[in-house]
């Protein structure tokens, strides 16, 4: 493994313009000295309306700040949007799918990249011998926002995490093979870029991944900068540096501390120090740095100022690389203000459950069953803080099945059902699971259709045409159907987050997924967890009292 000098061992990365950077904006200018403190004041009140009150890591406040304040300002900067390709693997899982009321959840990956290709990222990052060599995705979390935008989960994964590496195939059509062994997760990166560390995750996790935002080491000195400090805290008095001279060079005093700028970045990279000196201790510095960053952002009233964010902005456009379905301020926009409906007592910060390897030391891997359960929870949209609809009532698991049901819109009221022998509805054999892994059973759409009929829907027809999909899934086209479909999922025996609304799809299609290949129902799958294991390590937006437990040997 690389010195801790040697490698991104940070969590989100920006870039350098702070405060008055080249090339900032000021705000417009001319007409009457009256005008122009009219505009000021409602500029100030757009401002101060707009300040962020949430995030969840420093790559997602990039783009709140980017997009939350002073948006009119920014549209110059659409041009300077850095693009990369979504996904350059084989399975495509189409994006999150809406539930039955039509909200749709939001799978975003964050990204902190090692890079060291320019003199500023080469400064912080240190190395010399990897100047210019591929770069690492050193740090990964999954981000997702509920469908009914009620809380947000982050699932971190330890850039030590051993995987299998799927096949990568660049734009240009540039191969990386599939590996035919356990790699570490950061090197996806190196594989053709962002694209490739989405395509691991999808592997994985089965999660449809909708967006990434990557951002580099130079990032985090200029916002945190921007930001003007963001409050951590240590048990004892720390100092990272080990005999030989590695570690980040952190050294801070006991208690709590305003850190900004490259020491922001020290902390973000910090493992030689704290806990047991593993990444697993710097992801949990990590997701400490993030929730206090986040409720700074709350409170700071100098980002109301227009200037200020626009010198944030700056910073963070050029910082930043997005897929194509991010390359527009009015995109960032639109997203910063469905991120900000979440409270922050509703975000929930967990790293991906792990064990030590025994294939190679100093390694986690994903922990069988534990891991899974969490990224079942992701799939399904159920909180991992266990609150609200859906989540498990006072530690009592839910019904085989049954996971989290989103809250209902308030408007508009959905009509009833009607009566089962007036629905139409079109059976699709889709056995063969997303990845067609396993031949499809023949004539299951018609077997299906038949017991549909046996149960009063006598406009059951099974289709011809096949599909794929991991769990039986009823699709509806329009908010009208939707009732229907409903009564189809619940006739059946399937959970309400099978019921999905899709521009896929013209009427009511139930899908018979790869979960039901024999018998009258499908097979249940395990109960939802009702608590993450310990080393989920979950942390709560709202916990100001976090503070990092210092290894021996690190103190001074």
């Amino acid at each position: 493994m690389r010195g801790e000098g040697a490698t991104a061992q940070s969590a989100g990365e920006i870039s350098d313009g702070g405060a008055g950077a080249p090339g900032a904006v000021p705000p417009p200018r001319g007409g009457s000295r009256r005008s122009r403190r009219l505009e000021g004041a409602r500029t100030s009140r757009r401002g101060k309306r707009r300040v962020l009150r949430w995030v969840s890591s420093v790559l997602a406040l990039l783009i709140l700040g980017t997009a939350g304040a002073g948006y009119l300002y920014y549209r110059y900067l659409n041009g300077s949007i850095k693009t990369d390709a979504l996904n350059l693997g084989e399975t495509k899982l189409g994006g999150s799918k809406p539930n039955a009321f039509g909200q749709t959840p939001l799978n975003i990956l964050l990204i902190g990249s090692d890079a060291r290709n320019d003199e500023a990222n080469q400064a912080l990052g240190g190395a010399t011998d990897t100047f210019d060599g591929p770069p690492l995705a050193d740090v990964q979390m999954l981000l997702h926002l509920s469908a009914d935008r009620s809380n947000m989960s982050v699932v971190s994964m330890p850039r030590d995490t051993l995987l299998m590496m799927p096949k990568c195939t660049e734009p240009n059509g540039k191969v990386h093979p599939a590996s035919k062994g356990l790699v570490q997760t950061n090197q996806s990166l190196s594989r053709g870029g962002p694209g490739c560390t989405v395509a691991a995750w999808t592997e994985l996790t089965k999660i449809p991944i909708d967006h990434f935002m990557m951002i580099d080491f130079k990032g985090v000195v200029s916002m945190a900068d921007a930001i003007g400090g963001v409050p951590v805290c240590v048990e004892e008095n720390v100092h990272s540096r080990t005999r030989d001279g590695k570690g980040s060079g952190l050294k801070l005093t006991k208690g709590t501390n305003i850190i900004q700028g490259e020491q922001a970045l020290q902390w973000l990279r910090t493992r030689y120090g704290f806990e047991d000196g593993t990444d697993i201790g710097r992801t949990h510095a990590q997701h400490q740095y993030m929730n206090s960053l986040a409720r700074e952002f709350r409170k700071n009233a100098k980002l109301s100022n227009p200037v200020k964010m626009n010198s944030l902005a700056q910073a963070a456009i050029d910082a930043m690389v997005v897929d194509p379905g991010l390359n527009k301020i009015d995109k960032l926009y639109d997203l910063s203000m469905e991120l900000k409906k979440v409270p922050p007592g509703r975000i929930t910060m967990t790293t991906m459950p792990w064990v030590y390897s025994t294939r190679e030391e100093g390694r986690v891997e994903p922990e069988a069953g534990a891991a899974e359960a969490v990224f079942r929870m992701v799939r399904e949209d159920v909180p991992l803080d266990f609150k609200g609809p859906g989540a498990p009532a006072d530690g009592a698991p839910p019904s085989p099945g049954v996971s989290a049901t989103p809250t209902p819109p308030a408007a508009p009221t959905t009509a009833p059902a009607s009566a089962p022998a007036k629905i139409a509805v079109s059976v699709r054999n889709a056995t063969s699971g997303k990845d067609g892994a396993q031949a499809k059973v023949k004539n299951r759409a018609s077997d299906v259709a038949a017991l549909l009929t046996g149960k009063g829907f006598t406009k059951a027809t099974a289709e011809t045409q096949t599909a794929g999909e991991d769990t039986t899934v009823v699709r509806f086209a329009t908010d009208a159907q939707a009732a229907d479909a409903a009564a189809v999922a619940t006739a059946l025996g399937l959970p309400a987050t099978s019921v999905q609304k899709s521009t896929d799809v013209s009427g009511i299609v139930l899908f018979v997924g790869k979960d039901w290949r024999t018998g009258d129902a499908p097979a249940p799958p395990p109960p939802a967890p009702t608590s993450l294991p310990s080393s989920a390590h979950a942390l709560n937006g709202d916990n100001d009292g976090a503070c990092m437990p210092i290894q021996p040997g690190f103190t001074w």
